[in-house]
């Protein structure tokens, strides 16, 4: 393990213990086992600490969900259903990271705050990765989105609907109820945000009997 994620995992020992506001440098460097100059040698301040802390859930959240978006795909799942366990494994996998510690709802605060700008970077890509789900998705079991519907449009309801949920659960708990109403908005979202594609007509269509033609000779 190299000395960064190692300090990155004792960081997020020391966030979810205390919380953002009652961490320090001090705290995190004893919880990695050195010296608080060798800390600051790679992070300048608690709040780039945090700020990495951080990205590296999104990042973790991201990974989670593109495996359970393939995972969902290769079993044959319906769309509904293969969305659902792509923002389940993305939200299952932040909730995890936090679950347990008594500071979750200042760890969301205090990540809009020092890190907003990285909510927004990975809003994008959980958006864009969506939207690359439905568009594919849509394409293999032949559905389209109602018109004036888009993949990208689409994803965005889909984000708009988790935000939903999260207002009904702050910070995400409890995590089966959470998960749960969020599975219900987003397949009743699906259910009224695709249509089957009309099946296609035959390339080939099987030609109309020729009247057999009569031979001299032949009776009438």
């Amino acid at each position: 393990m190299s000395p960064r994620d190692r300090i990155l995992d004792a960081a997020m020992v020391v966030f979810r213990h205390h919380g953002f506001r009652r961490s320090s440098i001090e705290q995190a460097a004893e919880a990695a086992g050195l010296t608080r100059q060798a800390l600051y040698h790679h992070f300048k301040s608690k709040e780039a600490l945090f700020r990495a802390v951080i990205e590296r859930l999104h990042q973790s959240a991201l990974a989670a969900e593109i495996a359970a978006a393939n995972a969902a795909e290769k079993a044959g799942l319906g769309l509904a259903d293969i969305l659902t366990a792509e923002v389940s494994g993305r939200l299952g996998q932040l909730i995890a990271s936090l679950e347990g510690s008594p500071h979750i709802e200042e760890l969301f605060s205090e990540h809009l705050v020092h890190a907003r700008d990285l909510y927004q970077k990975y809003a994008v890509l959980y958006a864009a990765q969506l939207a690359a789900t439905i568009e594919r998705v849509c394409a293999r079991q032949r559905l389209r989105p109602r018109d004036g519907m888009t993949p990208q449009g689409l994803a965005r309801c889909v984000e708009m609907a988790v935000n939903g949920a999260k207002s009904m659960h702050p910070a995400m708990q409890p995590r089966d109820a959470f998960l749960a109403d969020l599975a219900i908005m987003l397949r009743t979202l699906v259910a009224g945000a695709v249509v089957p594609l009309p099946k296609p007509r035959s390339a080939n269509p099987t030609p109309a009997k020729k009247s057999a033609r009569r031979k001299p000779g032949d009776r009438k």
